[in-house]
């Protein structure tokens, strides 16, 4: 069985744990209401977040200012609990793709943003409490896309080129994986580095 968390951080490189803060991970639990999100979405955001994934994914941290993954959070819940869902056709409607009763988002079993990409996509987490977690991904353009799996085999997935915000989704880069830390401060320029060759 694949360890989806050890062969994302191989494509990602070593970790750099820049922002590693756990008591900024107890803030944000206490903050969301919710036990813990899952372990492999931790040691990843810790390893290399504020980043942006091969030109693309979106990372934030909760030890940060700038790109702070709580701030992200509050931000993306408030406009997505804003949408008119009664107003949806049935193939947009998560509820009836997915058979939920509810979408609740940012609450103990509603969908909680926790990545995106400059192409629309948003993932979220669905049930971050329970024994089951699963992912929910919308496309940008009105699809929904459901994933039973771990955040750290969606992210592996992602950067080898699967479609992972429903059909023809996938943004695949050949060669090393590129990473580019985000602006902390108005004057920084951070240049992008590759990380280890893969194969690829």
């Amino acid at each position: 069985m694949t360890d989806y968390l050890a062969a994302a951080m191989a494509m990602l490189g070593p970790a750099q744990n820049r922002y590693a803060d756990s008591a900024a991970w107890d803030r944000l639990h206490t903050e969301l209401g919710i036990h813990q999100l899952p372990t492999d979405y931790l040691t990843l955001v810790d390893a290399y977040a504020p980043i942006q994934l091969n030109g693309h994914l979106y990372l934030h941290h909760p030890a940060t200012e700038r790109w702070n993954l709580g701030q992200y959070i509050r931000d993306t819940v408030r406009a997505w609990s804003e949408v008119s869902w009664d107003d949806l056709d049935p193939d947009e409607d998560p509820r009836e793709l997915f058979e939920l009763a509810e979408l609740n988002f940012g609450t103990r079993d509603g969908p909680w943003p926790i990545a995106s990409t400059d192409r629309g996509e948003v993932t979220f987490l669905v049930a971050a409490d329970g024994t089951a977690p699963w992912l929910l991904v919308a496309d940008g353009d009105g699809g929904w896309a459901r994933y039973e799996m771990s955040f750290a085999e969606w992210l592996y997935r992602y950067l080898i080129g699967e479609d992972m915000a429903g059909p023809n989704t996938s943004t695949f880069y050949p060669g090393p994986v590129e990473l580019r830390r985000l602006l902390m401060t108005a004057g920084e320029r951070p240049e992008p580095w590759s990380g280890p060759e893969r194969g690829m």
